[in-house]
């Protein structure tokens, strides 16, 4: 999986990344705000959930501590990340940022 990941997060196109695990109440807040983002910017976003139960490499490579967390890659680079549930308002703020 990390070196798929490497590839995937890699694209010019904003790549948001939800990083969750199957235990966590507030991460299951996430998929519908997610979709609404999805809706909002169509092809020009792609988003992936990471359960950090499975991925130990990645969550420890990117120091993730809490979640749900969310990060937004561009060019294999973190350009925004926010931990918490976050709003459809203020992902979207960000990937306007990038897009």
């Amino acid at each position: 999986m990390h070196e798929r990941f490497k590839n995937i997060i890699n694209s010019d196109k904003p790549v948001l990344v939800d990083f969750y695990a199957d235990w966590c109440r507030p991460c299951k807040l996430m998929p519908p705000i997610l979709k609404e983002v999805k809706d909002r910017f169509k092809e020009n976003i792609r988003i992936i959930k990471v359960n950090v139960d499975r991925h130990p490499a990645i969550v420890s490579r990117y120091q993730i501590q809490n979640i749900p967390a969310v990060l937004i890659f561009q060019n294999g680079e973190v350009r925004w990340n926010g931990v918490g549930v976050q709003s459809a308002e203020v992902l979207s703020n960000q990937i306007r940022l990038l897009v």
